[in-house]
């Protein structure tokens, strides 16, 4: 019988991290909310949630030192919205140099026919490349709250239009990473991370 993977939900000021964790329960798996380096480092699968303002939320990472650790980690690791965002190499968001694991910026929606900031709802995602997607998450609609966006580039696996084509997931090398809600994305969220846990 194989022994259940080890989950670790990396716990700082992120305003999603109860929900990400409510979402592993719906989909039958257990995870630790955790801040401590070592169960970080030595779990299976690590997901990096996030909620909240790039630099405050740096500042945070940096005071506690999971910022290398975030660097440094090998196994699969799944970013969350702002979890996505920091991951990459800078944000307009009060101009924050980010964990610069993903070579992508992030960057402010400049809307330009009538549309509302911050991007909130359902939107459709298309071109889904990846390990964490499947054919039946294409052209499927996930959920958003965010005003900062990952601009499409090298490393973007899935694309949301909303202003221009954003990068909807990324993924780079052990690291994947979502701008939507998986946790609030209903049953296609859950889709993604039982792909994630399987991975």
């Amino acid at each position: 019988m194989m022994n259940k993977p080890s989950i670790a939900i990396i716990d700082y000021n992120a305003g999603n991290i109860q929900s990400v964790l409510f979402a592993m329960q719906r989909i039958g798996v257990e995870a630790k909310v955790t801040a401590d380096h070592d169960t970080i480092r030595n779990a299976d699968k690590v997901i990096f949630p996030g909620v909240g303002e790039a630099s405050t939320t740096m500042a945070h990472l940096r005071n506690e030192g999971l910022d290398n650790v975030i660097r440094g980690l090998t196994q699969p690791v799944l970013g969350v919205c702002v979890g996505m965002q920091l991951l990459c190499e800078h944000s307009e968001e009060n101009d924050t140099e980010c964990l610069g694991v993903i070579p992508q910026k992030v960057k402010l929606f400049q809307p330009a026919n009538g549309e509302k900031v911050p991007h909130m709802g359902w939107n459709k995602m298309y071109d889904l490349k990846g390990d964490i997607f499947d054919t039946r998450q294409e052209e499927q609609h996930v959920y958003y709250v965010h005003s900062f966006y990952v601009e499409e580039g090298p490393y973007t696996v899935g694309l949301t239009d909303y202003v221009l084509p954003f990068s909807a997931a990324v993924q780079k090398d052990n690291f994947y990473a979502t701008q939507f809600h998986v946790e609030k994305s209903g049953s296609i969220g859950e889709q993604i991370l039982q792909n994630f846990i399987r991975l």
